[in-house]
């Protein structure tokens, strides 16, 4: 049978499982961590498993029509849009990307390498309006760019309350964590952003045992500074999104933007494996976990979401 592939929607998914042994013995570890490598989806981070389950289930819905030069929009930080653009461009749809400004800069060229239109939130008048009403809450600002959208009757995308988000995680990354574990999975890490991974991930494993211990890694309330995840505690309801499913969830782990750094270091001089901020946040997490004498001899399974590469402006590796 052939091995040749006809689009890169058919290289998403099935990403390796890796213990990175090198770290566990660095760090004294007497658990195993098992990173899930999401970069090796076609462009670079897990955010293709859902760009292509949203693209697909708008295709359903009759919201995209194959061949019909359909446009579609996002509010994104970095990933999404990425994978968005990408899998637009293989199957011939105009995205328009609206994008936070300070988002790196190797993320807005990729996005404007794949014809994607991108739009810095601060170019349009009702974001920077929000801008410089909250002291500079780019939510706030995301949150006037689709009201103004939501006015011109404009399809988006709605990566923090599109069920296809969990939904991908569900049927993907679970239940690839489940196989290649042959069930013997004891902790689930993943960051919070949009909180399909979470979610989604997280209800697979549950569904098939109840007692896999469910950790989600969120950024300190002092700071904004892990690009991709963002604080679901204590925050106004309305910020939360709403693909966020609490009841999955057993514990909260609070990272600093120094310990995401210093673990993705770690990381890449430990096993060769490099990758972002928010891998390395939820790396700092897993760790915490495995120290405890309760998880001895347990299998921690880790999500890393993405490839460091996108961070080289941002003194990830300076």
């Amino acid at each position: 049978m052939s091995n040749i592939y006809t689009s890169i929607t058919q290289l998403i998914g099935n990403t390796p499982l890796l213990e990175v042994v090198h770290f566990e013995k660095a760090q004294g570890l007497n658990a195993k961590i098992l990173a899930k490598l999401e970069y090796f989806n076609p462009t670079g981070s897990t955010k293709d498993r859902i760009a292509l389950s949203m693209i697909e289930g708008a295709e359903k819905d009759g919201k995209l029509i194959p061949g019909k030069n359909s446009v579609f929009n996002e509010t994104t930080s970095g990933n999404t849009g990425i994978s968005l653009s990408a899998l637009a461009a293989a199957k011939g749809y105009h995205f328009k990307a609206y994008i936070q400004d300070f988002v790196s800069n190797e993320r807005k060229q990729v996005i404007r390498a794949y014809g994607a239109e991108l739009v810095n939130l601060s170019e349009i008048p009702e974001a920077q309006k929000a801008l410089d009403e909250t002291n500079g809450d780019f939510m706030a600002a995301t949150a006037a760019v689709k009201k103004k959208l939501a006015a011109e009757n404009a399809f988006v995308m709605n990566q923090g309350g599109n069920p296809e988000n969990p939904g991908a995680h569900y049927k993907g990354t679970g239940a690839e964590i489940w196989r290649d574990t042959d069930g013997k999975v004891d902790v689930l890490v993943a960051t919070c952003g949009t909180a399909g991974t979470l979610t989604g991930t997280g209800r697979f494993l549950k569904e098939k045992n109840p007692s896999v211990h469910v950790v989600a890694v969120e950024p300190r309330a002092d700071e904004n500074t892990i690009t991709g995840i963002h604080r679901f505690s204590d925050i106004p309801k309305e910020n939360v999104p709403l693909n966020l499913d609490r009841s999955v969830i057993d514990e909260v782990l609070t990272a600093s933007g120094d310990d995401a750094i210093e673990y993705a270091r770690i990381l890449a001089k430990t096993d060769g494996v490099l990758v972002g901020i928010s891998s390395g946040a939820a790396l700092w997490a897993a760790t915490q976990v495995a120290r405890r004498p309760e998880f001895k001899g347990k299998n921690i399974a880790v999500i890393l979401p993405d490839n460091g590469l996108r961070y080289l402006s941002q003194g990830l590796f300076q």
